[in-house]
């Protein structure tokens, strides 16, 4: 009998891979995506295995503690910090110090259905058709004000002939820069102490900042030679 692979002996364990978790979770969490899983695993929240390949693979108490993890900062506002404090309390089998009881005195961020994000956003339905259709917004149920703003700026390029299926390369660029900054962090990534983790929050928005100089400063020098 042939030796199963590496692959197959994950799917066997049960474990499944990022776009699993992400089918498994969207449901509940409209507009989650695989950065943002990536960025709750620098945070600590949750620490998948790797392949010999380096694939991530989520067993499902990883699923679990993801969906309390979101549920925590969608529903009670924690920050990331006190999750982890939070799903630190509840591995050592303790109260944890913050539960979340008490009703936030924080307002609920706004919801916005479809026709109430066109109109905040002075949008054509079309345009927000396209966007969605093209990757630039996830279709879902309810929007954010980040949706909004999104929306937009997408209505101030489209007056410019610039299309939602044109800005689907700058999604797919601002992508690229995480897998960048993963890349440069995989050291610290692949440990699992809380120091080398805090190091690698700490570094990760710090080098999003630098590339996105880098990337003003490419665009200003071509913009200078246009308009010369």
């Amino acid at each position: 009998m042939a030796t199963p692979s590496p692959r197959e002996r994950s799917s066997a364990a049960g474990l499944l891979s990022i776009g699993q978790v992400l089918a498994r979770l969207s449901p509940e969490f409209p507009g989650l995506s695989a950065s943002k899983l990536r960025f709750l695993e620098v945070q600590g929240i949750v620490t998948p295995t790797r392949t010999e390949s380096g694939y991530r693979k989520f067993s499902a108490a990883d699923v679990d503690r993801l969906r309390l993890a979101l549920t925590l900062q969608r529903d009670h506002f924690m920050p990331h910090t006190v999750i982890r404090d939070y799903l630190a309390d509840v591995d050592a089998g303790r109260q944890p110090a913050q539960a979340p009881t008490v009703p936030s005195i924080v307002a609920a961020p706004r919801r916005y259905r479809r026709e109430e994000l066109l109109a905040a956003a002075g949008a054509a339905p079309q345009l927000l058709n396209d966007a969605i259709g093209t990757g630039v917004i996830a279709g879902a149920q309810t929007y954010t004000d980040q949706h909004v703003a999104l929306l937009r700026a997408l209505v101030a390029l489209d007056r410019h002939g610039i299309e939602p299926r044109h800005v689907r390369a700058v999604r797919q660029s601002a992508e690229r820069d995480v897998a960048l900054i993963e890349s440069a962090l995989a050291t610290l990534l692949r440990r699992t102490d809380a120091t080398s983790r805090g190091r690698a929050a700490e570094a990760a928005p710090e080098l999003a900042k630098r590339l996105e100089e880098v990337r003003a400063l490419f665009v200003k020098a071509a913009l200078d030679a246009l308009l010369e």
